[in-house]
């Protein structure tokens, strides 16, 4: 396994950060752009991988690459619209550990000719898809990582929808790259939940005024949800103040209990909570607590993606305490959503404590059942993200 793969394949969920001065569907993104100092700082926020745009389109030429290259020591990838075997020299040469293969300018036979000779190069591929047929293609190549782009690049319409469930379908033996529509933290677990083994972001980092913050942003942990909600003033201020998850509780004995998903902002996700089974909702996510005998819900929780568990939520007994409750949860393996009485005062512990995928609190943000207390929700998503 070359250093770029094993870069994208280590564990957690990871970044492809992006440098490019321009796009052909916005224009100027940041003309003044430095490859060195930008493949710096963003080796410093924790990309494990720096894509190079080498195309004049993009404001990209060869001498990025090699100034990133010069700077930084993480895995580069070299984008460009690549078609011989002399632009994978090129790119090698350039410093580049990989090169970007766009199955939509590529037919299967040249394709493989690119990605023999690349590996002759000691060039490892990226392997771009956005359609079903694409992706049936790059899978039949034997691409090891393969980009799932959500931008159709004849149109240039983003389509996450179409994106997650190509990337649901990509075999979880190839390393799969959410590519393009990421803006926020929400956005780039949502395709983790889908199986993506990393995000590739260039647009929202080249718009941001401190790109490397952006990415660090991105690809922080742990997301923050509010959950409880039952009023549209509570989920505005909750998305505003900067939680990733909204929840709306469809158990009819909760005194949180919500008659429907509202309308969240975009860049976030909302999730249904039920006990029992999920049932029908416009939410990305369910929350599927077991039933306990005179309560309204069991402890714990199952999250789910598309009918998949993804994550664990960790929660204390409806109506009781438990003071092992963080232990317990840092215990266990795999994504926790940590909850159970958190709030403004303790989910920075919490966190330093569990290390959690998410937090969640509800009762310790109201004014009553049901209604928040804004300063308090601006508090507790505060601390959770410092």
């Amino acid at each position: 396994m070359g250093r770029f793969r094993e870069a994208l394949a280590a564990p957690g969920f990871s970044a492809i950060a992006e440098i490019k001065r321009r796009s052909p569907s916005a224009g100027d993104l940041r003309p003044d752009a430095n490859p060195a100092v930008l493949a710096t700082a963003y080796e410093r926020a924790g990309a494990a991988v720096v894509s190079v745009l080498v195309d004049e389109r993009f404001g990209g030429t060869w001498d990025d690459l090699r100034a990133a290259r010069a700077a930084s020591g993480v895995p580069l990838l070299a984008k460009g619209f690549f078609s011989t075997e002399d632009d994978l020299r090129a790119a090698r040469e350039a410093g580049a550990d990989a090169a970007l293969l766009l199955l939509r300018n590529l037919d299967d036979r040249v394709c493989a000719e690119l990605m023999r000779s690349a590996e002759e190069l000691g060039l490892e591929t990226l392997v771009e898809a956005h359609d079903e047929d694409e992706l049936d293609r790059a899978i039949a190549l034997g691409a090891a990582v393969i980009g799932v782009n959500a931008r159709d690049l004849e149109t240039f319409r983003i389509d996450r929808a179409v994106q997650l469930e190509l990337v649901s379908r990509a075999p979880r033996d190839r390393v799969v790259v959410a590519e393009s529509g990421v803006s926020t933290r929400a956005q780039g677990a949502e395709a983790e939940l889908a199986g993506a083994d990393a995000i590739l972001v260039g647009s929202a980092l080249m718009r941001a005024t401190d790109p490397a913050a952006k990415l660090a942003e991105l690809v922080s942990r742990p997301l923050v949800k509010v959950c409880g909600l039952t009023q549209e003033e509570d989920v505005a201020v909750a998305a505003e103040a900067g939680a990733d998850l909204l929840g709306f509780v469809y158990v009819p004995e909760s005194p949180r209990a919500a008659t429907a998903v509202l309308t969240v902002p975009e860049g976030t996700l909302a999730v249904a909570v039920w006990v029992g089974e999920a049932g029908e909702s416009e939410a990305d996510l369910d929350q599927v607590h077991p039933r306990a005998p005179g309560k309204v819900r069991g402890r714990d929780a199952e999250v789910l993606r598309a009918g998949d568990v993804v994550a664990t939520h960790v929660d204390l007994p409806w109506g009781q305490d438990a003071p092992d409750n963080w232990e317990r949860a840092a215990a266990m393996e795999g994504r926790i959503v940590l909850a159970g009485k958190l709030g403004p005062d303790n989910v920075r512990e919490a966190i330093e404590r569990v290390r959690p995928w998410a937090v969640d609190a509800s009762s310790k943000l109201e004014r009553a059942p049901g209604y928040k207390d804004h300063e308090k929700v601006r508090a507790y998503v505060e601390a959770a993200r410092a």
